[in-house]
């Protein structure tokens, strides 16, 4: 019985903190805050027509009193100050619970008929007087009191006006009737309160409903956050509204297509990422058991150092490009941007490749050097265009003689650009693998690392034999950093050319 009430306690809770009943509870409070402010306004204008009925009716029986024989004049109070023809029957003058009464000039009553004693008659006739109702012959006094009639209160109106024998006053008339004989503003209380409490039980009820309806998109996006987990990104709510809340589903849906992506992408990263190392790892542990199981010569010793230390700086430098991009991708990159001009950076990097190109015997072409500015990072602009010329010497190397290094400048839609292009004759990108060259390790020929570790090929002296497949990743990275971009255009057995434009100086928006 404990745990009942302590789960019904939690449930209780849980309903009254949750947003449906919030914005029921708010709907109902502003609903009865209506229907009170309409049935008051109501009330109120029922009961001024009723007071107004109530005059009008009491204003016309004076007019038939007054109307009777010799009562403008004074002179049916000759002989005793009564209404004629008017005693314990009224007949058709008065209705049922209506008051009429005669008093002298000193408040004593000379007749009296209805539901009221001669002491209330007293105080009405004071009140009167004091009002001025005695000031002329066809004056009166409008009087509101509460009476009690049959045990219960009931609001009176009374006239109080004065009977006048030629100039002089000889006593008053006193008329009233109740403001509401037939109950109707009690009717009407009783009907707006059992009205209101219906209306509002039935709002509660409705409300509730409704906002339960409304919200179940709310419980579909939380029933699906509860399910996505760290290996799984690929539910969607697919609502297909296009309210409110169906909008903040799509908005979720390609919240969640970004993150399946980025962690697609993060698990493709991870993933090549080792099997990058994993490669030269290989590589140097059999190089390292070749060179200890048996004694060798001097100079396979120094064949296995050789192949040791160029796998060692391959990984040196495939750790520093993840720590690069790494630090691209959190944000943690500043660049120190002046105006330079990519003339004089090419020339630096022509210059110290040129050993590398020559090495590989490919010949590095670079005329033509205008002046171009540009505002940019020098040491980041030096790193993207090294880049460009070493993936082509790399993958010429081989299968073609010549690379050319070009820059210029030429109008574009949002102001001029200078350019960088690295055009080579190498063996050509494929159709298929030219839209993903510049995403991270990303390699056109991915056999190339397979047959390091089956057939011990030889890396090649300058270390350019295998690449990581993040310089281009870099490079791309670099060029949108500037406001730039870099393009390809390859084909298969003519070769490939890269370009990257920036934005001169003084032209960025």
């Amino acid at each position: 019985m404990h745990g009942f009430r302590h789960r019904l306690a939690d449930r209780l809770k849980g309903v009254t903190r949750s947003i449906r009943f919030r914005l029921t509870l708010w709907f109902v409070v502003i609903l009865a805050l209506v229907l009170g402010v309409f049935g008051a306004a109501v009330y109120t204008l029922q009961a001024r027509d009723l007071r107004r009925q109530t005059l009008e009716r009491i204003e016309g029986k004076i007019q038939q009193i007054q109307s009777l024989e010799g009562f403008s004049r004074g002179e049916a109070f000759l002989e005793q100050l009564t209404i004629p023809n008017v005693s314990q029957n009224p007949g058709p003058l008065l209705l049922e619970d209506e008051v009429l009464a005669v008093t002298d000039t000193r408040g004593r009553v000379a007749q009296k008929y209805g539901p009221v004693s001669s002491a209330d008659v007293n105080q009405l006739a004071e009140v009167g007087m004091s009002r001025g109702a005695g000031q002329g012959p066809f004056t009166y006094s409008l009087l509101s009191a509460t009476t009690q009639v049959k045990s219960e209160p009931h609001e009176y109106m009374f006239v109080v006006a004065p009977i006048s024998l030629g100039s002089s006053v000889i006593g008053f008339l006193i008329l009233g009737s109740p403001v509401d004989p037939g109950g109707q503003l009690h009717r009407l209380l009783l009907t707006i309160v059992l009205g209101g409490l219906g209306t509002l039980v039935i709002a509660l009820a409705g409300g509730y409903w409704l906002a339960d309806r409304a919200l179940r998109p709310v419980k579909a996006i939380t029933q699906t956050a509860r399910e996505i987990s760290e290996s799984d990104l690929s539910r969607r709510l697919a609502l297909g509204t296009r309210d409110e809340l169906g909008e903040l589903a799509d908005t979720f849906d390609q919240m969640l297509a970004r993150l399946q992506a980025a962690f697609n992408r993060q698990r493709q990263f991870t993933a090549d990422a080792s099997h990058e190392l994993r490669t030269p790892l290989t590589i140097v542990n059999l190089e390292a058991s070749r060179a200890l199981g048996e004694a060798r010569s001097k100079e396979e010793y120094g064949r296995a150092l050789e192949i040791i230390q160029g796998e060692n700086e391959f990984m040196s430098r495939l750790v520093n490009n993840l720590l690069t991009l790494s630090r691209m991708d959190a944000g943690q990159t500043v660049l120190t941007l002046e105006e330079v001009d990519l003339g004089d950076i090419a020339v630096e990097v022509a210059e110290r490749l040129s050993v590398l190109a020559s090495r590989n015997g490919i010949g590095l072409e670079f005329e033509n050097v205008p002046e171009i500015k540009v505002m940019g990072d020098r040491q980041y602009l030096i790193q993207m265009i090294s880049n460009l010329v070493e993936n082509a010497v790399k993958y010429t190397s081989g299968t073609g003689s010549q690379v050319r290094l070009d820059i210029g400048a030429e109008p574009a839609a949002t102001g001029s650009v200078g350019w960088v292009r690295v055009q080579d004759d190498g063996p050509g990108i494929p159709a298929e693998d030219l839209p993903r060259v510049f995403d991270r390790f990303y390699q056109v020929d991915r056999a190339r690392s397979q047959n390091r570790v089956e057939g011990g090929a030889e890396p090649r002296a300058d270390g350019a034999a295998s690449g990581s497949g993040l310089g281009l990743s870099i490079v791309q990275w670099i060029a949108r950093a500037h406001g730039g971009d870099v393009s390809a255009i390859s084909e298969v057995g003519k070769g490939s050319t890269f370009e990257v434009k920036l934005p001169l100086s003084g032209s960025r928006p």
